[in-house]
């Protein structure tokens, strides 16, 4: 099974030279002569590109008019590379502000260019915020959303209040700002491992998925995207997924302690993720038990959950696909 590198890349750009000085003359052809010569274009290729970005200021990963988005941002540096500038298909559409390790997204192109130049290209005109770490043609029926097969999740949460720190606050460093949540509250780091392992298996997780219209708006998509959840892989309506993997990590370094949060299925809804992770920090603290998972999932209600936590925090960390692709 395909797992995608998030943190490497490689590449050289060097198309292949156009000899202007040995070229054959040539003139218009007359009306009515034969243009037999004439070569026909070659057929659209699907190109796989996998990518990483910071997501802070960006509006989310879909094209919206007006709004730096990263879908936009990819789309005009192919056409200013190639000079075709078709619609590249993201594996999710990440929120404004999340951010990605290994994004994949896939495209058609008819220019003829060597993977590596069209990675050494793009990076060239892409905003430094935004990074192709792999390029490659595929076979003609690969989209990069339809044929996902499971996605990993990470959120990263610092801890103001560790447990060494004796309730003194030690405040986020500016530097990591951008990509965690501050939390500022004392966590158990038990019984956030308890909450997690309550996710585990196919449940519907309509309870955790966004339904605010307000919400929405605010986050610059349509008042009514999120009234129903939609499944990522097939479009069609459905809150049903299944968790594979769900469990927090520790790591400490001099008197900082960062947690993150993983968690791998086979799909997920709009805010599945940082809703669930809103729930969990609630436990961490106390306010929530974890036994309080099953029946929040059970009622099928949006109200029933915890908060949800900031963008900031969240990485689409990898994406996964049939090892024939």
């Amino acid at each position: 099974m395909q797992k995608p590198s998030p943190r490497t890349g490689s590449g050289t750009l060097l198309a292949t030279p156009f000899d202007c000085e040995n070229q054959p003359l040539t003139t218009a052809p007359q009306p009515g002569e034969l243009q037999a010569s004439t070569v026909p274009s070659p057929s659209p290729r699907t190109w796989k590109v996998v990518l990483s970005y910071d997501g802070t200021d960006y509006r989310g990963w879909q094209i919206q008019p007006g709004r730096p988005t990263i879908q936009g941002e990819l789309q005009a540096a192919l056409g200013r590379v190639v000079g075709e500038a078709p619609l590249p298909q993201g594996s999710g559409r990440t929120d404004a502000g999340v951010h990605a390790l290994a994004q994949v997204a896939s495209f058609a192109l008819q220019a003829q260019i060597p993977a590596d130049s069209l990675l050494r290209a793009l990076n060239r005109t892409l905003p430094a915020s935004i990074r192709i770490l792999e390029t490659k043609m595929v076979r003609n029926d690969f989209h990069a959303r339809h044929s996902t097969i499971a996605k990993t999740y990470e959120y990263r949460v610092y801890l103001e209040r560790p447990p060494h720190s004796l309730g003194r606050a030690i405040d986020c460093p500016p530097f990591l700002a951008r990509y965690v949540y501050s939390f500022p509250w004392p966590v158990n780091f038990d019984a956030l491992q308890e909450s997690a392992r309550q996710f585990l298996g196919t449940q519907d997780f309509l309870s955790f998925a966004a339904t605010d219209p307000d919400e929405a708006a605010r986050s610059g998509e349509h008042p009514t995207a999120n009234l129903m959840p939609e499944d990522e892989e097939t479009g069609q309506p459905g809150a049903i997924r299944t968790v594979f993997a769900s469990g927090w990590e520790r790591h400490e370094s001099q008197d900082t302690v960062q947690l993150v949060y993983r968690v791998r299925g086979s799909g997920f809804l709009h805010h599945m993720v940082r809703n669930m992770v809103g729930t969990m920090l609630d436990v961490g603290r106390g306010y929530r038990g974890a036994g309080e998972i099953p029946t929040m999932i059970a009622a099928r209600s949006r109200a029933a959950a915890g908060p949800t936590a900031p963008a900031r925090g969240l990485f689409l960390a990898c994406v996964e696909y049939p090892d024939d692709i």
